[in-house]
């Protein structure tokens, strides 16, 4: 199993950051877009860095056009010689109409559609064939020399899209090269909802598993003492409350028969009451979740759990964790 980790912060921290989480035998770097601009770190680790992944984990696609979005993800394919990955989500609604100010519409079949067609395009670049892409949300059929970076050595980059629902995890089957599970998941969602729609997709596409990539951060709650303990499950709870209040990911409450949990989140939502609301993160939501455990039982209860179903994971957890006792998940899941 694949092991990742996320990265950001300011510029000017990124180059030791990277190097770093290369050393310490990470398979990838993701930096995420949220306060942040989420490519650039990636153009800074790309030159501090010789083999570890570099990726977005991941960039809002709806609030560009695909165009710009191919053109970004080229570069950072030759700059990090190969080692990018295109990591898009699709956001929700409110964000992209309110915060990016962008058309949002059927987000599944528009997210099928933003792939095929930076595909068109990196295929005109890199195979020097006429640029004739026409669908029902984007159109591109303009492409001079000028404007062509032309083909390279490193070829296109592997496009992974984050889903939840079905529809959009089919597609995530259909068209890209990896799926990026939501840390909002459990296992028995990834069981019985997350893998059959993505083997839809597969299906529909005449293509196998192998070598796509699933791959999500997962809860992980521990610590060294009770207090940390205590402390880590406190700040997963708000985190899980979090993810809960948003209507889109209902179905994951769903499946567990915790509907009626996913409206009261919401609500408390708008009323402002973050802190409060992980406190309805009763034990049984938290222990579907995350994986709760001592330091020494961590990899083999995250083994045990997703062994058979992801290829790679990455920690999720929000709190301060012991950057030793991560070390040795780290260790012992890539020996597995």
């Amino acid at each position: 199993m694949k092991v990742d980790s996320g990265f950001g912060g300011s510029l000017d921290e990124v180059p030791a950051r990277a190097r770093a989480l290369e050393e310490a035998g990470y398979d990838g770097a993701f930096s995420a877009e949220t306060n942040h601009d989420g490519f650039l770190p990636l153009a800074v680790a790309a030159t501090a860095t010789e083999r570890i992944e570099l990726g977005t984990s991941i960039a809002v696609a709806f609030a560009r056009t695909p165009m710009i979005t191919a053109i970004t993800a080229n570069d950072l394919q030759l700059a990090s010689k190969g080692r990018f990955v295109l990591g898009l989500g699709s956001q929700i609604k409110p964000h992209i109409e309110r915060r990016f100010s962008m058309p949002w519409s059927a987000p599944a079949a528009r997210m099928r559609e933003y792939v095929m067609a930076m595909r068109a395009i990196w295929t005109a670049w890199h195979e020097g064939t006429k640029l004739d892409f026409r669908g029902d949300f984007y159109t591109h059929t303009l492409m001079t020399p000028f404007f062509s970076p032309g083909a390279s050595e490193y070829g296109p980059p592997k496009v992974w899209l984050a889903a939840v629902g079905e529809k959009m995890t089919e597609t995530a089957g259909e068209v890209c090269d990896g799926l990026i599970a939501h840390g909002f998941t459990t296992e028995r969602y990834l069981r019985e909802v997350t893998i059959p729609a993505l083997e839809r997709g597969l299906r529909k596409a005449g293509r196998a598993r192998d070598p796509f990539e699933l791959t999500g951060p997962i809860f992980v709650v521990s610590g060294a003492n009770e207090e940390q303990l205590e402390a880590a499950k406190k700040g997963t709870r708000q985190q899980i409350a979090f993810y809960g209040s948003t209507p889109a990911y209902r179905g994951v409450l769903e499946l567990h028969g915790w509907g009626e949990l996913g409206d009261e989140l919401n609500k408390m939502s708008k009323r402002g009451l973050w802190v409060e609301m992980g406190e309805e993160i009763d034990d049984d939501v938290l222990d579907a979740f995350a994986v709760v455990a001592e330091p020494d039982e961590v990899a083999g209860k995250l083994r045990a759990r997703f062994g058979g179903i992801l290829d790679r994971i990455s920690f999720y957890m929000p709190y301060q964790a012991n950057p030793d006792a991560t070390q040795a998940v780290i260790a012992e899941l890539k020996g597995a």
